[in-house]
């Protein structure tokens, strides 16, 4: 299996683009919490070593490149709250929370790739969407790793105020013992309340 690399970059680099960004979301299933984005722009010379899918790294690994990527990149994060979630959908809050990582960079892309297929309404920044892109582009895989280590930390903090979800090892995915809590402990203000499971509660 081949890891990402600067390939796609460097195409959009070709056809004109100067500073390119990689864009991905995580928390689209769980239950709780927001929905967490991040965008990258990598600097070719400096790309952390090992970068993948966060999905196919160990906590560890991901926590090492969390804190590499943020001392060598330019790092914007945005995020979609519970009631954004339950108001606009958990596709739209997803994009939302792009467009707002986006916005969130220090520096301004003109080039942005964004993982999935959609591009994101309101990016207003030329595009394209890459399926499976955290596991063809290192600035997506960046992207992938950053804003998951930072929404795990967040439901972590949540867990601690509202013990009992297993927040800090299911991260509010629909685990068993999640569900489980949910019918003897009931409904949070952290929950998605457009979620079946939670809204049959």
């Amino acid at each position: 299996m081949s890891l990402p690399d600067y390939h796609l970059e460097e195409l959009a680099i070709l056809r004109g683009a100067t500073v390119v960004a990689g864009v991905d979301e995580v928390g689209r299933g769980p239950l709780a919490g927001p929905v967490m984005a991040a965008a990258v722009i990598l600097h070719p010379d400096r790309i952390p070593e090992g970068l993948n899918d966060s999905k196919k790294l160990g906590k560890k690994r991901r926590e090492a490149l969390y804190d590499q990527i943020l001392e060598v990149a330019d790092v914007g994060f945005g995020e979609a709250s519970v009631a954004e979630i339950d108001e606009i959908n958990i596709l739209r809050a997803s994009h939302l929370a792009m467009v707002r990582a986006a916005q969130n960079l220090s520096g301004r892309p003109d080039y942005v790739l964004v993982d999935g297929k959609m591009i994101p309404r309101g990016l207003n920044i030329r595009a394209e969407g890459v399926v499976k892109g955290d596991t063809k582009s290192v600035s997506i895989s960046a992207a992938s790793i950053v804003a998951k280590i930072r929404r795990d930390r967040l439901m972590e903090s949540l867990a601690q105020q509202f013990p009992g979800y297993g927040w800090e090892r299911n991260m509010g995915y629909p685990t068993k013992e999640h569900k489980s809590a949910l019918v003897s402990l009931g409904i949070t203000p952290h929950h998605r309340r457009s979620f079946k499971p939670v809204h049959n509660i």
